[in-house]
């Protein structure tokens, strides 16, 4: 499992095939990981999509991670899903996907994240780090990424408002890698975005070995 740029996917306003382009050039250029977060679609619209990006992800040997919905997980053979505070608990998730798939789990304190360790998650998701447009939170601050990241020996990334420019806030907090939304999904050229931050995020986490 390859955490260094985790991309997480929004819909905004693109159509669908719109949305696999993007999630293609991402894919091709070096992203490592890919999760599907849909909040509004319906079951059966959100396992066609989930069908038509995994179909994407197989093609680049990229794991899929599905946002939330341990259902549609299972229904397409996910890598894995990731989970909020909001879902069921981790071990009740790790139950139900089994042994062999990967679980991500949000968390913000030490607390949650030693929680979710001990019941069997396999990496964190710690943010919102910087404000961001994708999801209402409470910020994070570097201080408890950092304090997270010393407390638990599973790896972890950043999340939240996260852009080229801001990686360097990220030299010595331990993290594995970052996951980015807009600045990816956005970006006028997709591919040299993805090479980029690849580049950056590489560097400040080889630091840290």
């Amino acid at each position: 499992m390859d955490l260094t740029l985790y991309l997480v996917t929004g819909r905004y306003d693109f159509h669908d095939d719109q949305f696999l382009v993007v999630i293609e050039e991402a894919c091709k250029n070096g992203v490592t990981l890919v999760q599907l977060r849909e909040k509004e679609l319906l079951t059966s619209s959100f396992y066609d999509l989930a069908l038509k990006v995994k179909a994407i992800t197989d093609r680049y040997h990229t794991p899929l991670i599905i946002n939330d919905r341990v259902d549609i997980c299972l229904a397409v053979d996910a890598a894995g899903v990731h989970i909020g505070d909001d879902e069921l608990p981790v071990d009740v998730v790790r139950s139900l996907i089994g042994s062999e798939k990967i679980l991500g789990v949000s968390a913000k304190t030490v607390e949650r994240g030693l929680e979710a360790e001990k019941v069997g998650a396999d990496y964190l998701g710690i943010g919102a780090i910087f404000p961001t447009k994708t999801k209402e939170t409470p910020l994070t601050s570097i201080e408890t990424l950092k304090a997270i990241n010393g407390a638990v020996t599973i790896p972890s990334v950043a999340i939240g408002g996260i852009k080229e420019e801001n990686l360097v806030n990220f030299r010595g907090t331990g993290i594995a890698g970052v996951s980015i939304v807009s600045e990816i999904m956005l970006a006028e050229e997709v591919d040299k975005k993805v090479r980029s931050l690849r580049q950056k995020i590489a560097e400040i986490v080889g630091e840290q070995v």
